[in-house]
């Protein structure tokens, strides 16, 4: 059985746990130390239940709480060279943590959950996402790309559960109060997807196994719920009410996919 939860998503962190027949790993730690062992409890688990740690890539808000969670609860951490490099950079790396490094091209095991890790076009220096599978159903992981490529919609056919990028509304974002730096950072080919870009991302994926779809990473200011979740629909030809959406407070309760 595979199932998964989030602990968080949006700018303030980000933290998906997912669970394959007791292999149980986080992808991302954005979190201070505390909030991820609450919000680990609220869903029933405790620190020791978590295998490894899975790093997207560098930036705080998917990398605060990594080494500090995984050297207080002696967790391996899992990530590429230009990941640790970032963090190294930054001061995030507590020396005496193991750590095992991957990249976009070589899947990998920890215990019975296979791990499928697949680069993206991100500003971090080596950024991945990732695709878990329990050896028959999959769970793909997607935020923080500035594009779609073929690659990533390679990637990530034939899932049976997707946890995708909805960052924000083009026209909250060109019409809202970002500086123009910041507008062009996140609608730029290395920064963020929005509603629209998913759900053509979508359309380019063979969803014929597809059970779970939620959008995730949601900007605060420069999307709606509501926006997100219309534009995810469009896309499959569903009903709205059909697509889930991970919040900043309360991510989302366990799935089964």
């Amino acid at each position: 059985m595979l199932r998964f939860a989030s602990l968080a998503s949006g700018s303030k962190g980000n933290c998906l746990v997912a669970d394959a027949d007791g292999t149980c790993v986080l992808i991302d730690c954005g979190l201070n130390l505390r909030d991820v062992e609450r919000r680990l409890a609220r869903l029933g688990l405790a620190p020791s239940d978590i295998d490894g740690i899975l790093v997207t890539h560098e930036h705080g808000d998917h990398a605060h709480g990594v080494f500090d969670f995984a050297a207080a609860h002696a967790i391996t951490v899992y990530l590429s060279h230009g990941t640790m490099a970032g963090m190294k950079a930054e001061g995030k790396v507590i020396e005496g943590v193991r750590m095992v490094f991957v990249n976009g091209r070589e899947s990998f095991f920890i215990d019975g959950m296979q791990i499928a890790p697949f680069t993206v076009p991100h500003d971090a220096r080596e950024p991945v996402q990732f695709v878990l599978s329990d050896g028959d159903r999959k769970l793909g992981m997607l935020t923080d790309i500035g594009a779609p490529t073929a690659h990533v919609a390679q990637a990530l056919s034939g899932l049976h559960a997707l946890v995708l990028e909805t960052n924000y509304d083009r026209d909250l974002l060109w019409n809202g109060g970002y500086p123009r730096w910041l507008k062009e950072r996140i609608a730029g080919p290395f920064g963020h997807l929005d509603n629209e870009d998913s759900g053509r991302l979508l359309g380019a994926l063979d969803c014929s196994r597809l059970k779970h779809l939620l959008g995730a990473h949601l900007s605060e200011k420069n999307n709606r719920p509501g926006l997100a979740r219309a534009a995810l629909a469009r896309a499959l030809g569903c009903e709205e009410s059909w697509i889930g959406l991970a919040t900043q407070e309360l991510g989302f309760d366990w799935r089964e996919a």
